[in-house]
Order: C-alpha cells, then structure tokens, then sequence
C-alpha cells in the first residue's frame, strides 16, 4: 500500500497513549498534529494552511468530552472526518452519536487496527451523502 499523504489530528489526554499513536500514524505516511489539549485542536482546525483530513479523538478527556469537540471542529473544518476512540464497550453514553457503519476505534488497539480503522473513516460517507472515493 503507498504511503498516506492525509493530515490526521489526534487529540488524547494520556501522553503515552497519544504519542503511540502519533508514531503509528507517521509510520503509515500521515501527516500528525497531536495534542492532549481540546482548545489547541480547535486551533489547528483554525490555523492549519493545509487540508485537515480527520479528527481522531478520545470519546472521554477531562477538559472538554469529545462529542463537543468533534461539533466545534466540525464548524471550522466541515470536510474534515471523525473518528472517536475509547476504552469503553460503547460511547453512546458519552454524548456520541454514531450514523449507521460510522467507525469507532476501541483501546487497546494493535498498528493493523489502527491503520483499517482511519482508513475506513476516511472513506466513511454519512447516509445520505456522496461516497468519496479518496479522501485526498
């Protein structure tokens, strides 16, 4: 498979975990702006001069949970995909609301999960909307 040239950020509270799944990522050919922080993601989708292909957040951080984030990121990057990771069995609870086949990524995960799992969000069209082909 080539290398990825899509832009992913990822935002996770825990360093550790945040920063496997930075390296993972470059490994894959993306593009990485990682962060624990909700307001610096908001301000990557600001300032960013580049596409912003994905938002890969935690479902449940302490400074803001991610289904807010997911919304005012959404605002400022409309084209941009989400996909929501947890450690927990569902995150309906949490505030998410999922469409049908929409894609979620539950910790603990292995390099080969991750790389299926962005690829299908990437892919990933809302019922209703035009399938994309490539996200590029």
């Amino acid at each position: 498979m080539p290398p990825a040239k899509e832009t992913i950020v990822v935002i996770d509270d825990e360093p550790e975990v945040r920063s496997l799944i930075e390296d993972m990522l470059r490994g894959l050919g993306y593009t990485v702006l990682a962060t624990g922080d909700p307001q610096a993601a908001l301000q990557f989708a600001r300032t960013h001069p580049d596409p912003i292909h994905l938002l890969l957040t935690d479902v449940v951080m302490p400074l803001m949970a991610g289904s807010t984030l997911c919304e005012e990121f959404r605002i400022l990057r409309p084209g941009a995909r989400v996909l929501f990771m947890s450690g927990y069995e569902t995150v309906e609870a949490y505030g998410v609301r999922l469409a049908p086949g929409e894609p979620v990524l539950h910790k603990p995960f292995k390099r080969s999960h991750l790389e299926q799992t962005v690829r299908a969000a990437l892919l990933y069209h809302l019922p209703g909307s035009r399938p994309r082909t490539s996200p590029r």
